[in-house]
């Protein structure tokens, strides 16, 4: 059973608002006839070749992203810059491409719930909610039952993909930890909010050097979370199976297929 493209796009932004998303973001269809029949859904964090070819190779009709491909500053879509030659491999492969970014963040069941669920936190809301307290960025809560950073680091690794780069932890192994807040992706730019600075342990990544570094001096101070610094793409790539399943639901009939392809950039560390 096939869907137009737009009742896809349809389903997709009732699923995931375009009016919850930042204002710099570019979610929402890139490319691909509205009119177009719709049977076959790849669902992938980022659109990059791997995930372009996995999608023409298995005969996708839509490619849906978490990561907009035409985000920042892009003036050409030339087939001598990698954004551009992707585009036009859909194009000429008639697939489509949807991408669900911050929209997809801040939903009740978003990316950073997934990851609330998947480690059993109680009570979970948003870091930074609107009107509605169950929509926002982040979620922060407690844990089922109390545990130590490095348990709970041990944790965070088996529920994620793995990649090269880990799970990186400031704090002391054996510190207790009862209440959490995390935020998938890059969340930075939370450490100063109320819900995190309570926290025991703030789950994040991206973590750069000055604001992690800033973050730990503070809590020697005037107490502060631990930090769990993960795999960008990981961190996001739990949310494509809720997705996958909201899909599914909003359009019965439809193929749809969770890329298994790491899209982490790194692919190795050394470890001195």
């Amino acid at each position: 059973m096939s869907h137009s493209l737009a009742d896809v796009r349809a389903a997709v932004e009732h699923l995931w608002p375009l009016s919850g998303a930042e204002n710099w973001d570019a979610p929402g269809l890139l490319s691909g006839d509205p009119a177009a029949e719709i049977s076959s859904v790849l669902l992938a964090v980022d659109a990059v070749a791997d995930t372009v070819d996995e999608a023409i190779e298995t005969g996708a009709d839509l490619l849906l992203v978490h990561h907009p491909l035409l985000l920042r500053g892009v003036t050409s879509v030339a087939e001598d810059r990698y954004k551009g030659a992707l585009l036009a491999r859909l194009i000429r492969a008639d697939c489509a491409l949807i991408a669900a970014h911050t929209n997809a963040d801040i939903v009740a069941d978003g990316v950073s719930a997934v990851i609330a669920d998947r480690l059993g936190l109680v009570d979970a809301l948003p870091i930074v909610a609107g009107t509605d307290p169950a929509i926002g960025i982040g979620r922060a809560g407690a844990l089922a039952e109390a545990t130590t950073l490095g348990r709970l680091a041990r944790r965070v690794a088996a529920i994620l993909p793995p990649t090269a780069s880990g799970v990186r932890v400031a704090g002391e192994f054996d510190q207790p930890v009862s209440t959490v807040s995390l935020c998938g992706g890059a969340g930075d730019s939370l450490l100063g909010e109320p819900a995190v600075a309570a926290s025991d342990v703030f789950i994040t990544a991206d973590l750069r050097h000055h604001p992690a570094s800033e973050a730990r001096e503070q809590a020697r101070i005037g107490g502060g979370p631990a930090l769990i610094d993960v795999s960008h793409w990981a961190s996001e790539w739990l949310w494509l199976e809720t997705a996958a399943r909201q899909l599914a639901d909003a359009l019965p009939g439809l193929t749809i297929t969770v890329s298994e392809l790491r899209t982490d950039p790194w692919d190795f560390a050394v470890v001195q």
